[in-house]
């Protein structure tokens, strides 16, 4: 038998993100999030799921570096990574309302990522 190379998980980048981003249990947990740190136990009644649910969404949340964890004895808590989602969030809503984000007055460039060739 040969051992598997162990391989460090890849850093999250912007795809991640927002695919992490892509449901509404998680989006719900975002913005319960906003208020400060909670214990997952609090998520989960805001998630509405059972708990290994939860903990899937969070794992996902939690690997695209939105959120963090920190255990206390028996007990998890999770906190928002990149608090700037929330204001991201507020102007996409704005946008898909009609109205117009009032973030950054100026416009700012964003650097893209590098495609990966597609499989053929």
């Amino acid at each position: 038998m040969t051992a598997k190379a162990s391989k460090s998980p890849a850093p999250p980048d912007l795809c991640q993100a927002l695919k992490a981003l892509a449901h509404p249990s998680r989006l719900a947990a975002v913005r319960a999030l906003a208020g400060g740190e909670l214990c997952v136990c609090r998520l989960q009644e805001v998630m509405g799921s059972d708990l290994s649910t939860v903990s899937r969404h969070l794992k996902l949340l939690s690997d695209a570096g939105l959120i963090a964890s920190r255990r206390e004895g028996k007990w998890s808590h999770c906190r928002l990574a990149a608090p700037c989602v929330l204001e991201f969030l507020k102007c996409l809503e704005a946008t898909l309302r009609g109205e117009t984000c009032r973030m950054n007055a100026e416009p700012q460039a964003v650097t893209a990522a590098p495609v990966a060739p597609k499989d053929e």
